[in-house]
């Protein structure tokens, strides 16, 4: 039974995910993939079930109606992936943003002893490709904001790329988590932290996208703003049991 699963969720990402299949599938190691897609109106799940014939032991798709967040795409992907026993459970991007290589890189951190292992921009400088000046210091700051109110060690807390040892999300009441947009990461590494698992940061290099439309809003960022807030301040009243 294959180890490991790469979570990417989608919409309207016809120009990016048989490339993004096709990469990932042709790494050293055999992950299998797993595409959340939100009933994307481009035909990006008609793409992906075409592919199924191809890579039909290591492929699958879960389709939803409608645009439901990416928190909650993850969540049901998780789900899944605890149901299927799988070791290694990754978070990634479509649109190639992150490098599929560096998947290597975050399962070998938890294979050494990681219990989430952080696709990181910012542990080693600011690593961030194709980015305009304003949207980097937004995201580097707005990790500095994450430490400064929640006393967490990482440096990109709002990162997408990630990979957990199936326990962790085990332990994780995922029903409890509360956000679906960009917050929706701060508090899984939040949560991940509070129950006592070891979290280590491995430098990435990001690459903004090339094909395809950024799902980034305003409202996505005030989510995150005073959702980090409001987390901190219910956490003062929640048990986080450690992670066995």
């Amino acid at each position: 039974m294959p180890d490991s699963i790469v979570i990417i969720p989608t919409y309207n990402e016809k120009e990016n995910i048989e490339r993004m299949i096709r990469k990932v599938f042709s790494l050293p190691h055999d992950f299998h993939l797993l595409i959340i897609d939100d009933g994307s109106p481009d035909g990006t799940a008609a793409i992906v079930k075409g592919l199924q014939t191809e890579f039909p032991e290591r492929l699958f798709i879960e389709e939803r109606q409608g645009k439901q967040g990416l928190g909650t795409a993850y969540i049901h992907g998780f789900k899944w992936s605890i149901q299927h026993k799988y070791d290694f459970i990754f978070e990634m991007d479509a649109d190639f943003s992150h490098n599929p290589s560096d998947l290597l890189k975050l399962r070998q951190a938890c294979a050494e002893g990681a219990d989430m292992a952080i696709g990181s921009r910012y542990v080693k400088g600011v690593n961030v490709v194709n980015w305009p000046m304003s949207r980097v210091l937004m995201s580097y700051y707005a990790s500095v904001y994450v430490r400064f109110v929640t006393g967490i060690d990482v440096h990109d807390a709002t990162a997408g790329f990630v990979c957990y040892k199936r326990r962790v999300l085990e332990t994780i009441r995922l029903d409890k988590i509360k956000f679906v947009g960009y917050a929706f990461q701060i508090e899984m590494k939040y949560t991940t932290i509070k129950h006592g698992f070891k979290v280590v940061e491995i430098p990435i290099i990001f690459t903004d996208r090339t094909e395809g439309t950024s799902k980034m809003s305003t409202g996505i960022f005030r989510e995150a703003f005073f959702g980090v807030i409001q987390m901190k301040f219910n956490s003062i009243f929640r048990k986080y049991p450690e992670g066995e």
